[in-house]
């Protein structure tokens, strides 16, 4: 399979639709204006609707080099609904507890049409090393799973470029462990996402001339956990389970974050804040394009991370993990102090 050809198709056509999707955005008054809202970083009206030419390029892509399986179909007919509640969204703002319902019933018709969570590793207790998973366990952790991942990736919607680069990265991350498992499909999904993020990229980074708005974050968020699921979650790899949550690292321990952070000062959950990571680096005197880049290098530390745990032994697995955190938190500290630094010498 040629992947190269896979991800530089979706590429094209991404890159030629954003500024017909821009034209779109101005029509139907879909604009972000940075006055609603002190935590917006850019300073002009700027369009939304950057997500559509990220779902037609996924979306043609698909048709073009995916056999219609179930799962596939499945996963059309979800990623749409998707697509459609962020344009919708977009356009006029819907409550919180509509766009979660609509996640959950896109999460459904992932499950039922096969995307779902049926084993999970377990190289201590069981003979395999997974155990599978009876449908009452499957389908509620399949639509935490799901809904969860869907709204990581629009927690980190907050800079230029941000969320399409770390789609991306994680993309082809996935990708890589889905050739390295043998399943061509998740691969070449993989791919095509990742393809779809890169078009629309130059468009939305520092400046941005669009926004992928909740069109881009919701679907991209959706397409990556239900390829998490169909790629290395459905492996019987005894680590398999930890190289999902380890590409998707940075976003997911953001909304972990996050909540703890809002649950503690007792703020609703599903609030906004300035607290994410890009606006505490924002806060200590890193510029957009320096933030972005940096956490950019984030997710790729998280990607190879996953890529170099998926063929080794469990136990070698966990024992890199926590080596990897630990010098996360060292790394933290250095920042800080580096930060400080420099603060006093202005």
């Amino acid at each position: 399979m040629n992947y190269l050809l896979i991800i530089i198709v979706p590429i094209i056509i991404s890159f030629i639709a954003t500024p017909f999707a821009k034209k779109i955005a101005i029509i139907l008054g879909a604009i972000d204006d940075p006055k609603r809202d002190d935590r917006r970083a850019h300073t002009k009206p700027t369009p939304r609707l950057g997500g559509l030419a990220i779902y037609i390029a996924a979306t043609i892509s698909i048709f073009i080099f995916e056999d219609l399986s179930s799962e596939i179909i499945g996963l059309l007919i979800g990623s749409s609904l998707i697509a459609i509640t962020g344009v919708i969204d977009d356009i006029k703002d819907l409550p919180a507890k509509i766009k979660l319902l609509i996640q959950i019933i896109a999460a459904i018709i992932l499950y039922y049409f096969g995307i779902r969570i049926e084993i999970i590793s377990d190289p201590i207790f069981s003979e395999y090393g997974y155990l599978s998973l009876v449908w009452y366990l499957s389908f509620p952790i399949t639509i935490i799973w799901i809904v969860g991942v869907t709204n990581t990736i629009n927690l980190i919607d907050g800079l230029d470029g941000l969320s399409a680069g770390i789609s991306a990265i994680a993309g082809i991350s996935m990708g890589v462990v889905a050739i390295l498992d043998g399943n061509t499909v998740a691969a070449s999904l993989s791919f095509i996402l990742a393809g779809s993020a890169l078009g629309f990229l130059p468009y939305n980074f520092n400046p941005a001339s669009i926004f992928m708005g909740d069109t881009g974050a919701l679907y991209l968020g959706f397409v990556l956990s239900a390829i998490s699921i169909e790629g290395a979650v459905k492996s019987t790899t005894a680590v398999a389970f930890i190289c999902p949550i380890l590409i998707l690292g940075l976003p997911i321990l953001d909304t972990f974050l996050a909540m703890f952070r809002r649950f503690r000062s007792g703020k609703p959950i599903m609030g906004a804040d300035r607290g994410h990571i890009h606006h505490r680096l924002i806060d200590q005197g890193f510029t957009q394009r320096k933030t972005v880049v940096f956490l950019y290098g984030a997710g790729i530390a998280f990607g190879i991370l996953a890529i170099i745990v998926y063929n080794m032994r469990f136990y070698y697995a966990i024992a890199l993990i926590i080596l990897f955190s630990m010098s996360l938190l060292v790394a933290k500290n250095l920042f800080k102090n580096f930060m400080k630094k420099i603060g006093n010498r202005k």
